[in-house]
């Protein structure tokens, strides 16, 4: 059985893995502003939170299909955003890199290049130039590997009323070197 990242010893259940998601969004994404979009959708609730089942790649591929036709049929108001939620596949860094190609030609199966993108969150995110224990990684990590569904038209407008958005990831590092690692421990004591 898998066990809670955040929470230690607490077996993992669908409610487990999106309190520890909603926990990671609320204190660091938000917390520490390294997206400076997510709080309004958070406080709107037009996150949808997806928790798969998958075991193996070909379950998670199916349910990534699922879930991309379904935030392009969705009312922006109500269903903004998706994470999808994979603990049981995909721990690897590397495998879940390579996964990304899959993810990418998923969205162009589905004919939707220009209206929805997938981001990427992983417990051992590793940008390539950086060393594993780099802070910066961190702008990137999160409690279980994540595809992060989002509206292309919506990234659009939020980088063109957001002043200074091109720097949001140098801004980032800035604040996780700063934090350090005590710090982004610190984080998860409350």
């Amino acid at each position: 059985m898998s066990h809670d990242p955040l929470h230690g010893d607490e077996p993992l259940t669908d409610e487990s893995v999106v309190e520890a998601t909603r926990e990671w969004l609320e204190k660091a994404v938000i917390g520490l502003n390294l997206c400076p979009f997510a709080k309004a959708v958070h406080v709107k609730r037009q996150i949808r939170y997806v928790v798969s089942q998958a075991t193996d790649e070909e379950g998670l591929l199916q349910d990534l299909l699922h879930e991309l036709q379904l935030l392009a049929s969705a009312e922006p108001g109500d269903v903004e955003t998706t994470l999808l939620v994979h603990p049981f596949v995909l721990r690897d860094f590397l495998d879940y890199n390579d996964f990304l190609d899959l993810a990418d030609a998923a969205v162009e199966e589905l004919e939707l290049e220009g209206v929805l993108q997938v981001a990427s969150f992983h417990p051992d995110y590793q940008f390539a130039d950086s060393e594993p224990d780099d802070m910066a990684n961190f702008s990137n990590r999160s409690p279980f590997p994540t595809l992060h569904l989002l509206r292309e038209d919506s990234v659009d407008k939020a980088v063109a009323a957001f002043p200074d958005a091109d720097r949001i990831y140098e801004t980032n590092i800035g604040t996780l070197r700063r934090l350090g690692p005590d710090g982004w421990k610190a984080l998860w004591r409350n």
